[in-house]
């Protein structure tokens, strides 16, 4: 059973419509402050105070790269795309952005609010998946450093059981992980071979 959906307090959140000036402008920050937003608009680029703010809307129709201080796909807060050309390359560019939720234009008086909880969602979601994904890729990076090391150890001299042993035994006596005392095999090993001189004493 999925568990229920968190409805985030957005009272004193605060959102910047990237747009130029225009009568949808006001009708969005009529719903954000009745819901209790604080709105700022900005035209024609984002400034930098803009990376505090918890939501950007942002004009798909005349929208471009520069108007982002940040990477398109990473933005640090959710995007919400104002939407009145469907024209493949204009989705294509909100896609490429991050774009969280989408309004199509004309706005009335209403759909801001589902709008904000939609890009809310989607953002987290998007956030935890990164995360997993980065530490996946740690942890897969730190497992090719034990194999790494302990493929060192044998071809200097312990078979490969034994050198798991001792890479193991090396952890322990230094109270620090095998990933940890792996990582300190490897780098001995590449600076030694390096200045050609291996040792055979790895403690």
């Amino acid at each position: 059973m999925r568990p229920p959906l968190h409805i985030p307090d957005l009272h004193a959140a605060r959102a910047v419509i990237l747009h130029r000036p225009h009568a949808l402008v006001q009708a969005i920050t009529r719903q954000l402050v009745a819901i209790g937003l604080k709105v700022a608009a900005s035209w024609p680029e984002l400034g930098p105070e803009a990376l505090g703010a918890d939501f950007v809307f942002f004009d798909v129709d005349m929208g471009y790269d520069a108007q982002f201080p940040w990477d398109a796909g990473n933005a640090p807060m959710p995007l919400i795309a104002l939407i009145g050309s469907e024209a493949p390359g204009r989705i294509e560019w909100a896609i490429a952005q991050g774009s969280d939720a989408q309004m199509l234009k004309p706005v009335g008086d209403s759909g801001v609010y589902s709008a904000l909880l939609i890009a809310r969602q989607s953002f987290e979601a998007r956030q935890s998946l990164r995360a997993e994904i980065s530490d996946l890729r740690a942890r897969l990076a730190e497992r090719q450093t034990v194999v790494r090391a302990v493929t060192l150890l044998a071809a200097h001299g312990d078979c490969e059981a034994d050198a798991y042993a001792h890479l193991r035994q090396l952890a322990m006596s230094r109270r620090e992980t095998i990933e940890q005392a792996a990582q300190r095999i490897v780098a001995r090993f590449s600076t030694e071979e390096g200045g050609g001189n291996v040792r055979r004493d790895h403690s």
